[in-house]
Order: C-alpha cells, then sequence, then structure tokens
C-alpha cells in the first residue's frame, strides 16, 4: 500500500496486474532492510501518530503508541490561545498534534538536533499547522528568553544505560541515543530541569506533562512535589505501566 500508493480496495480489485519492474525492485529491497532489522517507519519515511501523518529522519524517534495517551490527556488542559510549550520536541509529534486538536493554541517547540527541527518544521506545514521551532537546550534555558506558558509538555530522554541489554535491536542501531538514554547516576536529571523551568515560566495555574520512565512514576511525582507543584497526578499507560505526570504551578 505504501510502496505502490494503493488503498486496500485496490490492491484486491487490481491483483491481477502486473507489477513494474521498478516496483519489484523497491519492494525487494525494503524487504531486504527489514531482513537487517531496518524499522519500517525509517524505511518509508513516515508514520501514523493520533490521527496524522509524520514524516522522520534518523534523528528523530519512532512515535509510541503509548505517546498518544499522553497527547489526549494534555487536550483536556488546553483551549484556544494557550501557550503551549513542547521540549525535546523532535518530529513535532506531540505538539502538532494537540495543535490540530486544539485549533488557535500558539505551539513552540524547542529541540537541540537542528536536523529534528526542520522535520518538525516540515510536519507542522504538512499537517497545517502553526508552531514555532527553535534550537534550544532545556539543560541551559539560562542561556534564551522565553514566554510563558499555560502547557508544558516533554517526552524526554529517560532510558537508564543500564537497561540497553533490555532492548529490541531495532530501536538500539537505528533511533538516536540522544534522545533515549541519560547517566545511570542521574535518571531524573532531564525532569528536574524541566520542573525548575516549568517553576520559572509556567503561567500561574499552568499545567506540567511528562512522559516517563515506568521505573521512575513515584520518583517523579516525588520531585514535582518537592519542587512545589501542586496536584500531582500519576497514569498508567495500557500496557498497566507508569507512563505519565501531570503536576500544577
Amino acid at each position: 500500500m505504501d510502496v505502490f500508493h494503493f488503498t486496500n480496495i485496490d490492491i484486491h480489485l487490481r491483483k491481477n496486474e502486473i507489477l513494474e519492474e521498478s516496483f519489484l525492485n523497491n519492494f525487494f529491497e525494503i524487504i531486504g532492510l527489514l531482513k537487517c532489522g531496518h524499522p519500517i517507519q525509517y524505511i518509508l519515511g513516515e508514520t501514523e501518530f493520533a490521527g496524522l501523518r509524520f514524516r522522520l529522519n534518523a534523528a528523530t524517534l519512532i512515535p509510541r503508541p503509548e505517546t498518544e495517551e499522553l497527547v489526549y490527556w494534555v487536550r483536556t488542559h488546553l483551549k484556544a490561545g494557550d501557550r503551549l510549550l513542547d521540549i525535546g520536541c523532535g518530529s513535532g509529534c506531540i505538539g502538532i498534534a494537540l495543535g490540530h486538536l486544539c485549533p488557535g493554541i500558539r505551539l513552540t517547540g524547542i529541540d537541540i538536533s537542528p536536523e529534528a527541527l526542520d522535520m518538525a518544521s516540515q510536519n507542522a506545514a504538512y499537517n497545517r499547522v502553526d508552531g514555532e521551532f527553535l534550537l534550544r537546550d532545556i539543560l541551559h534555558s539560562e542561556k534564551d528568553v522565553w514566554k510563558n506558558y499555560e502547557v508544558i509538555v516533554s517526552n524526554p530522554p529517560y532510558v537508564r544505560e543500564c537497561e540497553k541489554t533490555d532492548m529490541d535491536a531495532r530501536v538500539l542501531d537505528h533511533e538516536p541515543h540522544r534522545a533515549l538514554f541519560v547517566p545511570d547516576e542521574d535518571p531524573l536529571l532531564f525532569y528536574r530541569e524541566i520542573a525548575r523551568f516549568g517553576q520559572r515560566y509556567l503561567s500561574e495555574e499552568g499545567f506540567l506533562f511528562f512522559e516517563i520512565n515506568e521505573a521512575f512514576g513515584p520518583a517523579v511525582t516525588d520531585l514535582l512535589q518537592q519542587q512545589g507543584y501542586r496536584s500531582v497526578e500519576l497514569r498508567k499507560d495500557f500496557y498497566g505501566k507508569d507512563r505519565m505526570v501531570k503536576g500544577q504551578k
């Protein structure tokens, strides 16, 4: 369907057609890449997320279904005119999906990868969502000028180096490591810094949302409470694993 741009119905209606040699060569090249462990999303250069199509490159993570749950949770706390900051936006899937679901919000995405930001800009245009995408490092936020935001959302790096042995080779060999891993000795690095940032740049009664490592639900909850957030809530994903946390300034 993706390679030949057929619908599922087309495949059945045209099943007796002789395929062009160029298509067959392309198809078998893809089969070869799949056999070598390349993720289908990178081979095709795009994937579906929250009902939208997103283009991908080697600098962007493949969006996960669990992250869609975070999007739908954040959606309930946004209204037209709100400023949304997506920290570590990658392909832009979280912020752009929210921009599509909540027309009228003012979206800003930041990332340390120029290649990811270029892809996020393309995806925003492709899905007809307005937004700005800026090259910034949240670990050194003091270097930049910021606005105030009604909602901040982040799916930061949260896989510990010690967890590599349990990961699928397709992830380890192909997805960007700096978007995945944190040091074993400081696994809450990004959560701590973003929570501090939020206390400064969230509007009064604004909301902070995180996707988290399933092993650190209570730890992230405690961290937000210690930094002065209220109404802190931990939610599980559809696998029953701790996956999302919300706090209010």
